[in-house]
């Protein structure tokens, strides 16, 4: 008598060479401009922020206060970035230094096609705003941002450019801070805003249907007047 006994093989981990000529795995690098941006707005990168603000205020001051011209600002600050890169390197050949390796300075492709996608979105979220705005929203939204238009017309008026430009970054870098630290009372102001707005638009609303339906009885009554005649 023969038994017939079905052996199944142990199962042994075998650790399977890696295929070298695999391609490697390409990490692409993050937007870092978009975090550059956040930082600056949250005041995460403290000094860039104070760098941003002194840059700012010396432009404006320069240009506005000592009426320099922007292309004689620009070329005083090329030559004095000229004369300081002259002069370090001068020092590091005269302590005969390895001079720094300035190969790897530039711009690579992937933060350009990173800027100009950046961009991209921008605009596009900037025309889809507009008609979201104008089409979509609320009737209170659309008037909000046609006021906010009209005054902001209103305030080029009397500012020229590079002071409007200089408001604008002071109040990028300050504005954004204030608003998350009394975000839930600028929200809640908001929202008592909204409710009221809408309160009134309906009130207009009913009391504009109570006089269009007041004309047109009236009308019908002029007109069963005029066939009763």
């Amino acid at each position: 008598m023969s038994d017939n006994w079905e052996l199944s093989p142990p199962k042994v981990p075998v650790d399977l060479p890696q295929n070298e000529s695999s391609p490697p795995q390409v990490v692409l690098p993050q937007n870092e401009s978009a975090d550059l941006f956040k930082d600056l707005v949250t005041w995460r990168r403290k000094q860039l922020n104070l760098f941003a603000l002194l840059a700012a205020t010396s432009a404006w001051t320069a240009m506005q206060i000592y009426k320099y011209n922007f292309i004689t600002l620009v070329s005083y600050i090329a030559i004095a970035a000229a004369v300081c890169l002259f002069f370090w390197g001068n020092i590091h050949r005269l302590l005969k230094r390895e001079a720094p390796d300035l190969s790897e300075l530039e711009i690579s492709e992937e933060a350009a096609i990173g800027c100009a996608n950046s961009l991209r979105r921008k605009c596009e979220e900037g025309v889809r705003l507009m008609f979201r705005v104008s089409v979509d929203s609320e009737w209170f939204v659309f008037v909000g941002a046609v006021a906010s238009l009209y005054l902001l017309s209103l305030l080029a008026k009397q500012f020229d450019l590079l002071t409007l430009f200089f408001m604008g970054v002071v109040g990028g870098l300050t504005l954004p801070v204030i608003y998350v630290k009394n975000e839930g009372r600028i929200r809640g102001f908001g929202e008592v805003v909204g409710i009221k707005s809408r309160r009134f638009y309906s009130m207009a609303e009913d009391k504009f249907q109570m006089m269009k339906n007041k004309i047109a009885a009236g009308r019908g009554k002029v007109i069963k007047e005029k066939k009763m005649e």
